[in-house]
């Protein structure tokens, strides 16, 4: 007896293609914003908004947290707020906003990254509630989150609420590195006695905030959290299913958080680039004088799990690089659980050293060692990392609060 399987290939075909349909389209994780939209907006029923977002503030459609609280009938949205970068996104690093007004909403638009970085009386006179929806990249020198503490302080002092949509740590919500900042250090690359890489959603985060009293004075805001469904904290970024957004010009993809945390702080002494104004930033180490097999074989002799390191020249588009051959390498993280971030930096600076004995760094820097310490929390690495250029000199330092940290911030976990 012949049996005709057409009808069950068919079958078997048509389930496959809508299964992965099914998988590509709808993201294993729903935002605050959206979690916010299902409720009907119950929060923010019957208040003024004022919003502080950025292009990064978007649902799984990419429809932005303006347009979406703009066009919602329970919403009366009355204000934007701008971080660095503005709230459209038009502006690059390091360069001050201005106020002014919404093109498409017509809405006035506030800057918190120039003159004034937390909002002002007269910005929150007709204000009920503040809600903050931004894409962190769990990084303590990032600065988004050092306005969402600004501004909870803001809301404090004008006894306002504050409303946080969460969004999901690309970093996961288990490693953790870095000392804790000392509070003679801080500034917008590192307001809070947090490390370097904390290990919370922007959500934990401003609870911890809040009720560890680290806002000014020991201020408390009237906060809310509208938590996320369906993320866990051992997932990446591609684990969600959600569209990422580049979070600033030099954070073009989700995985690029764990680069930041690798070279970003050795970027700021600039004399070694990191990768920025090529097409890989943060994922290079390189300068005209280097002999990247050189550097690539050392840094790969030193057998560390998790990262392989490739020898490559390459020519920066921009910054003082620019049209320069610089030879270095390109870090392949592979496994970002097994290794310390913050240590490949060190580790290829130890390595430089021993190979060119001759270009002191520290003296070659010394113009920026003041953002470099801001950026660490501390001099203590700057002291005594440069003294004989060697990581286990500092190792210490980067484990030291772990622990510790880890067991405080255990109390404000919402996953």
């Amino acid at each position: 007896m012949k049996i005709n399987l057409l009808p069950v290939l068919f079958f078997i075909m048509v389930f496959t293609v809508f299964s992965n349909i099914n998988c590509q389209i709808l993201p294993k994780v729903k935002t605050g914003i959206e979690v916010l939209r299902e409720s009907g907006f119950d929060q923010l029923k019957n208040k003024k908004v004022g919003l502080i977002t950025n292009p990064t503030g978007v649902d799984s459609d990419l429809k932005t947290t303006i347009d979406i609280l703009y066009e919602a009938k329970e919403v009366d949205l009355v204000a934007l707020f701008g971080p660095e970068h503005g709230v459209r996104g038009d502006v690059n690093a390091g360069e001050k906003i201005t106020s002014g007004i919404d093109k498409k909403t017509g809405i006035p638009v506030y800057s918190l990254y120039g003159k004034t970085r937390k909002p002002t009386k007269d910005m929150l006179k007709n204000i009920d509630v503040l809600v903050y929806d931004i894409q962190d990249i769990g990084c303590r020198s990032y600065t988004y989150i050092s306005t969402m503490g600004k501004a909870m302080e803001a809301a404090a002092e004008n006894d306002i609420e504050f409303v946080v949509l969460d969004r999901p740590n690309p970093i996961g919500g288990i490693k953790i590195e870095g000392s804790v900042a000392k509070r003679e250090y801080f500034s917008m690359v590192g307001a809070y006695s947090i490390p370097y890489v904390y290990g919370l959603t922007v959500g934990e985060l401003a609870i911890l905030i809040n009720e560890e009293k680290m806002l000014e004075g020991g201020k408390k805001c009237k906060l809310t959290v509208i938590p996320m469904k369906g993320w866990k904290r051992s997932m990446t970024f591609e684990d969600t299913g959600l569209p990422w957004v580049l979070s600033s010009p030099h954070i073009p993809y989700a995985s690029t958080a764990f680069y930041y945390v690798s070279t970003g702080i050795l970027g700021e002494l600039m004399v070694i680039n990191n990768g920025v104004g090529y097409t890989l930033p943060f994922h290079l180490l390189g300068e005209e004088w280097i002999d990247s097999k050189k550097i690539a074989d050392a840094m790969n002799l030193l057998g560390l799990v998790g990262v392989k390191f490739r020898p490559l020249t390459y020519k920066p588009y921009y910054t003082k690089w620019a049209k320069k051959s610089l030879g270095g390498i390109q870090i392949y993280i592979n496994d970002p659980e097994k290794v310390n971030l913050m240590s490949i930096q060190f580790l290829f600076l130890q390595e430089l050293h021993k190979l060119y004995p001759d270009k002191d760094i520290y003296e070659m820097s010394k113009d920026r060692h003041k953002m470099f310490d801001k950026v660490c929390g501390t001099d203590e690495v700057r002291k005594r990392f440069f003294k004989n250029y060697r990581y286990k000199d500092i190792e210490d330092l980067l484990y030291k609060d772990v622990n510790d940290f880890r067991k405080k911030s255990k109390a404000f976990y919402l996953y």
